[in-house]
């Protein structure tokens, strides 16, 4: 008897080890060899799945509350052996440094609670992983490595560490990873983080670059229309120094590149549909296909508009239709035009308006050189100063005569559709009063006019409208060599002795014309002939001071 007491002496507070001698209803009789056996619940032994892991005859681990109670049962529990074989493996996992397995249960202030072994500890939220976790829930779902920071059995506190495990892992993987890392070794990583400029992409302990060049073939504006932060991605390893551990990684190495075959499947000359992209000062990129753009520079967005920011023309997102002009596949470029899928103005008026027909419109701009007409089709046609009027002295002058949005008529007189030029003639346009007035009075002819201007070198003499002609001093009248009856206004006569079409000059001279009315008095009263002494030379001499004494009265008048 002394024996038997003696066994159950110190037990008390201990875990001991028992055995199942009997099941009463949902209770098992245990006996750990004290003077009774004691009574535990069958629901202290259910296992996690709900199933009922012992039976009669088998051993169990009991933690002993008292040696009898009232009734002279021994006070048993199997959940506070449970826990005591916990505190004793987590203090044996603590002092080893070893990492234990547990689930984390639910969200608490400041962090997580985290079954481990039937025992609640703190999870602090920054001690979850390397870098901040918003959503918990997908690590709620497995069974989880924690590091035991912290264990104080008497207050039943544990804290514990998920990011120390994730560190040395990752610091593990990292070393395995620069052992084998190479260029043009495909990864899979997790998105850390996203710039302007690109994505930082965790390969398991090392981070590398992705640049938003690198993305995808087509334009990217930010890194985020593409990947997201937590997004699971397949890389290429682009570049790779392993002194500075910068690694450059690339998502469109991955994909079939369209600018393959490029020049095949876009030749020039043909018309295409694109979207537009992006507009810039200097003209507007248009989306093809996915990953292959061109450009369609400024000067090829229209026929007419000059000078006119792209902005103004297109915008983005709009579908034009575009023709390929040039394709540069080794540069990867591409040049488009819009104004080539239009109908060319310049070549349309030419059709319509040949050289030599008449056209009308308004004048756009007024240059020191000319004017500019606009024309059918929003383009411009240039009067030059030369063929705005007939008179060669006019100069400049003549172009205060004209204002801007005065309409005028004017005859085309060359086309160039290739360089987009077009001349026209406003003075064409009405007849040429000079050349026809020379073309009535050739060289020689006598004609009358009034003077208009005296000059140093003569006098100049108006013949008709918008004619005039010249005499020189060396050309007066033998019997006024001074030019005194010369004056504004005076009617007077001349031979025409030259005419110069291209200076539209006409040059007179009244002393050949007395020359001339000489040799005709001649010829009408005597014979060249004729002795000047003979019979006959008083009579002619008086005949022929005569005839010019009549013809310089005529001229007077």
């Amino acid at each position: 008897m002394e024996e038997s007491f003696s066994k159950g002496v110190g037990k008390e507070g201990q875990v001991v080890t028992g055995s199942i001698i009997q099941r009463e209803g949902d209770e098992f009789v245990v006996d750990v060899g004290l003077k009774s056996e004691g009574r535990l619940s069958i629901r202290e032994f259910f296992d996690a799945e709900g199933n009922l892991p012992v039976g009669i005859g088998d051993s169990v681990d009991v933690f002993v509350e008292r040696c009898e109670d009232q009734n002279g049962l021994a006070v048993l529990s199997r959940e506070k052996a449970k826990r005591e074989e916990a505190w004793q493996a987590l203090e044996a996992a603590f002092n080893d440094q070893q990492t234990v397995e547990g689930r984390i249960m639910g969200k608490v202030k400041g962090g997580y609670t985290v079954d481990i072994g039937g025992l609640a500890a703190f999870l602090p939220g920054s001690q979850v992983d390397v870098r901040p976790v918003h959503d918990i829930s997908r690590l709620q779902d497995e069974t989880q490595p924690f590091d035991i920071l912290k264990m104080d059995r008497r207050r039943g506190n544990i804290v514990v560490s998920r990011r120390t495990v994730v560190e040395k892992q990752r610091e593990d993987a990292r070393k395995a990873l620069l052992e084998t890392l190479h260029e043009g070794m495909i990864l899979d990583g997790v998105v850390k983080n996203i710039t302007d400029y690109g994505a930082f992409v965790d390969l398991g302990g090392l981070d590398g670059l992705l640049h938003i060049t690198d993305m995808s073939w087509k334009r990217v504006k930010h890194p985020s229309a593409v990947v997201n932060v937590g997004d699971t991605v397949s890389v290429q390893v682009i570049k790779f120094n392993s002194d500075t551990q910068r690694i450059s990684l690339g998502m469109k190495q991955l994909m079939t590149d369209p600018w393959e075959g490029i020049g095949a499947k876009y030749p020039a000359g043909t018309k295409f549909r694109g979207t537009v992209t992006n507009i810039t000062d200097y003209g507007s990129f248009v989306e093809l296909e996915p990953g292959v753009e061109g450009l369609a520079h400024v000067s090829e967005l229209t026929w007419t508009k000059k000078n006119i920011h792209p902005s103004k023309i297109l915008e983005v997102g709009q579908e034009v239709d575009v023709m390929v002009l040039d394709v540069d596949a080794d540069r990867r470029r591409i040049s488009l035009g819009l104004k080539q899928c239009q109908e060319n103005p310049w070549e349309a008026f030419a059709t319509q308006h040949p050289v030599g027909s008449m056209v009308a419109g308004e004048i756009k701009n007024i240059t020191e050189f000319g004017l500019f007409v606009g024309l059918e089709g929003d383009i411009d046609g240039l009067v030059h100063l030369s063929d705005v009027t007939w008179d060669a002295n006019a100069g400049e002058e003549v172009l205060k005569e004209y204002q801007k949005g005065q309409e005028v008529e004017a005859v085309v007189l060359s086309l160039d559709p290739d360089k987009e030029r077009i001349s026209l003639g406003i003075k064409q346009a009405s007849p040429d009063e000079w050349s026809q007035w020379a073309d009535a009075n050739a060289k020689g002819t006598i004609v009358k006019g009034s003077i208009k201007e005296v000059q140093s070198s003569g006098v100049l003499v108006e013949l008709g409208e918008g004619v005039e002609g010249h005499i020189r001093k060396a050309e007066f009248s033998q019997d006024d060599r001074d030019g005194s009856h010369l004056t504004v206004g005076a009617e007077v006569e001349a031979r025409i002795t030259g005419v110069d079409r291209q200076k539209r000059k006409i040059s007179l001279s009244i002393k050949a014309l007395e020359v001339q009315q000489e040799r005709d008095a001649i010829k009408e009263y005597g014979s060249e002939g004729a002795a000047a002494d003979g019979p006959m030379a008083g009579a002619l001499g008086q005949a022929l001071s005569q005839a010019l004494e009549n013809a310089k009265s005529n001229n007077a008048e």
